[in-house]
Order: structure tokens, then sequence, then C-alpha cells
């Protein structure tokens, strides 16, 4: 049970254990007396300067860190990891080293191995010990949630009834749904390129007929004129010979004018025929497309209903956000792609009144159900008030809630999303009363354009944009005199061969 396992985390080593070392128990690195699981989630307490990390049982590791100094603190909030790197070193701060780095935003927060005080003093990160920090690295993975709380904070177990609950059949049948997805995609986009191709080849037949109609709009209008002298010229014919000439010339203008006029009708109705044409290739081709992006969205979501799901409540913005990871390298170099697609509004009650920050993380299976923790950093409403006041969109959770996997969470909060979120991050949101000040010291990350899935109609075949962010390199520390790194090798730490 995740509510013992909070009394449990509070427990060992207990404040008395430590006492007699004659140390605080925040400065107690310890390991769970059982087997550790995979890490879901980290919690930095800031008042503590602790980090404790919980796998689906309960806690598993706990260290001291230091988190930022004065002016550049740490800011309290909701992250998930982004990046790692084993051997970091970097180029804002002379070359510090920064090993075992787990980036949690691309604007120079990370946790990673350094030097510890005894007290908050790194430049905005998480500093752990050199030889927790290495013994933690390979077993945490992109987008494991890192909660940073002002004060301590631990995960209970909660249930309530808007909390999704997976379906048997939808997850039994998911991983077929990817295949047959994948086929009717592929299908589509073949039609889709079909369609245009045609639509295309349409569009080129219409292309002259503008020219064709007006050349022979200009015919008819001389073979008329040519016409009408002929006539003046036969009414004015004083001899008869002048008169045969005229009748002669008359009747050529006459069928000249008779074919100028039906050369013209039939262009006309050709050139209907074929503006007829094309306007239904048109048609056809943008169905076609249209489908073929319904057909992408459903294999997307077929594929990425095999991945924990990510929500984010805003009563700021009062919108829910989705997030699911696609583990596609990002085009632009560093972290990996979140897809995006789902912010739809979201009803809260008593939307002016505050409803703090929690998150909610699907733990476990048990049977057929999922077991739920809570984590509370902020507010006063419970995270079961919170949860009361929020109703969920039906066809959002139709569409992910029956396939609803461990890891996944469900996040409210009063903050906006931060800036520092974008298409390679998970959700990021900050505290907004609390000191910020180890983002307010980095440079803001600069926008770039990104490709999307080409959208098939209209833009020349370059797809859509949207904006991400490019990644800031990781703060760095002052080297010492002499060349020597701020921060010292690290050395070897007892009690870990378990690891």
């Amino acid at each position: 049970m995740i509510a013992g396992v909070a009394i449990s985390i509070l427990a060992a080593p207990g404040p008395a254990e430590a006492a007699k070392r004659g140390r605080p128990a925040a400065s107690i690195e310890a390991v769970a007396p059982r087997e550790a699981g995979e890490p879901i989630m980290a919690i930095v307490s800031i008042k503590s300067q602790q980090v404790t990390f919980y796998d689906a049982d309960g806690w598993i590791f706990r260290a001291p860190v230091s988190t930022g100094t004065s002016g550049r603190e740490t800011p309290a909030g909701i992250f998930a990891i982004v990046e790692k790197d084993k051997d970091h070193h970097s180029t804002m701060y002379d070359d510090a080293w920064m090993p075992n780095m787990q980036r949690i935003t691309w604007n120079g927060i990370a946790l990673h191995g350094g030097p510890l005080p005894g007290y908050a003093a790194s430049h905005g990160c998480v500093r752990m010990p050199f030889g927790f920090a290495d013994k933690l690295f390979d077993k945490t993975r992109i987008g494991m949630r890192v909660i940073i709380s002002p004060s301590d904070a631990a995960p209970v177990e909660i249930s309530h009834p808007a909390l999704p609950q997976p379906k048997p059949e939808a997850l039994a049948a998911a991983p077929g749904r990817v295949d047959a997805s994948a086929r009717e995609a592929e299908q589509a986009a073949t039609a889709a390129a079909e369609a245009k191709k045609a639509a295309v080849a349409a569009a080129r037949e219409v292309a002259p007929l503008k020219a064709t109609l007006a050349k022979l709009t200009k015919q008819k209008a001389r073979a008329d004129a040519d016409l009408k002298r002929a006539d003046r010229l036969l009414a004015g014919a004083k001899t008869d010979e002048a008169r045969a000439r005229s009748e002669e010339l008359q009747q050529k203008a006459a069928q000249q004018a008779g074919e100028a006029a039906a050369q013209l009708e039939t262009a006309k109705a050709d050139a209907e025929s074929k503006r007829a044409v094309a306007e239904a290739t048109k048609d056809a081709a943008k169905a076609a497309a249209a489908k073929k992006t319904e057909a992408e969205r459903l294999a997307t979501d077929a594929k990425l209903a095999l991945e924990p799901v990510s929500i984010y409540i805003s009563r700021d913005t009062q919108k829910l956000y989705v997030r699911r990871n696609t583990h596609k390298p990002a085009p632009d170099g560093g972290g990996e792609v979140f897809d995006t697609s789902i912010e739809v509004p979201v009803t809260i009650r008593d939307p002016e009144r505050p409803i703090g920050t929690h998150v909610f993380t699907a733990m476990a299976r048990s049977g057929d159900h999922l077991r739920w923790s809570a984590v509370s950093i902020d507010g006063t409403d419970t995270a079961s008030e919170a949860l009361d006041r929020i109703t969920l969109p039906q066809d959002v959770m139709d569409r992910i809630g029956p396939t609803v996997l461990p890891r996944s969470s469900i996040v409210i909060s009063d903050e906006p999303l931060s800036a520092e979120t974008n298409y390679r991050t998970e959700f990021v949101a900050v505290l907004s009363h609390q000191p910020q000040g180890g983002f307010i010291t980095r440079k803001p990350t600069q926008d770039v354009l990104v490709a999307d899935r080409d959208n098939g109609w209209d833009d020349g075949g370059f797809g859509t944009f949207f904006f991400g962010q490019d990644p800031e390199p990781q703060p760095r520390n002052p080297r010492l005199r002499g060349g020597r790194n701020a921060y010292p090798q690290p050395q070897p730490y007892p009690g870990w061969q378990s690891w």
C-alpha cells in the first residue's frame, strides 16, 4: 500500500537513528530494505535538501542534495527527465564537470553529481552525491517524473472515480490495433497521393483553357466583323459584277463566322466539363487528405496507447493538455519528441478559487485496475478535493482512458505550463510564488520551426510547422585556478554493492 509506504519513508532511517549518527536525517543516504524496482518518480525537498526515488511499491533510494543558492534558486514545480549524459561538461560555466547529468529543462536545470556542502549552493541544479548519481544513472529513463517541492512531500495511495481505469479488452486489443491502423494509414496515404495526383492533372488540363477561350472569342469577333463588312459591301453594290463579288465574299464571311461560333461553343462546353472534373478531383483530393489525416491520427493513437499518458490541467488557462512520448529523436538534436495533439478546454468548479498543485501517478496494476498515488506540493485543497472540482472531457477520456498504463499521470495545478514546456519535454510547471532564480539567471530558450507531418494539401507539400525550443547548455560552474574543475573527482561510496 502506498499510504503505508509513505509512513515508512519518514521512518527509515528516522530522526532518532540519524541523531545517533550525529547527522540530521536529510543528510543520510539510504536504500530500501528490499529489491528495488524501476524508479517511477523522484521528489526533491528544497526544505530538507533531500531527494527520494520511488518505484511502484514505495521509496527505494534517498540521498542529500544541494539545490540552488539564494538568487539562483532551484525552481519548485513539476518536471521530468528529458536528456541524460553520463559525462557532461559545461560550456556555460567554464567546462565544469557535471557527471551523470539528468536534464529536466532545456534551459539548464538538471540532476547531477556534485559536491554537497550541507546547504543550498548550486546555480539552480540539484546536486546529488557523486556515487549516488553514478549508481542511479542507468536506472532512470527519459520521461521519469521529477517533483521539486518547497517542503517535504511523499506519495500517498488514492482512489477516486475521476482517475481513469483501463479496460482489459482494450488493453488486449491494443497491439493488434497498431498493425491494423498502420495498414489503414498507409492505404489512406496511397489513396490521398493518387487523388492529389489526379487533381493536379485535372488542374493542369484547366490551366490553358482561359487562353484558348480568349483566342477563340477574338477569332469569332473578327469573323463577325468581316461578315458585317461583307453585308455592307453587298448592300452598296451598284453593278452586277460588284454584287456577285460581294455575294461570294459575304458567303465566305458567313461560313467563317459560323465556324468560329461553333468552335467557341465547343471550347466553352469542353472548358465547363474540364472545370467540373477539376473541382470534383480537388474535392476528392481534399476528402482523401482528410481521411489520411484521420487515419494517421488513429494510427498514432494506436501506437501511443502502448505508452503511459500524461495529462495536465491548468486552472490558470482552463485547459487540459495531453502528452505522450513518441520516442522519436528530436529533429534538431537532443531529447525525444512528445506528442502534443490534444489540448482542450476543461471545466473547473469555482475557477477563481486556488486549487493547488497535485500529481497523480498510476503506480502499478492490481488485477484489472491501476493503483494511483497522489503528491501535493502546494495549496490548501487536498488531492481528492482537487479531483472533485474537475470535470474531465468525456471524449478525451474515451480516447485515452481505456488503455491507460502504469506510469501514466494527471497533474492539476493553479499554474500555466512553463515556457520551458516544448515538443521535447514532458510537462514543465513551476510554482509562481516560489523563487525561480535558477531560471532567471539563464538565457531563455529560442523558438525553432520543426516540421510536422505533411498535411497533403494547399501548402505545397511542405507540411505544417510548430514552434519548439532549442536546448541551452547545461549550467556550468567556474573552473578553479590552475585548470582544476570546480567539482572534485568522485570517491568510492561504501554500501552500494547491491545496486
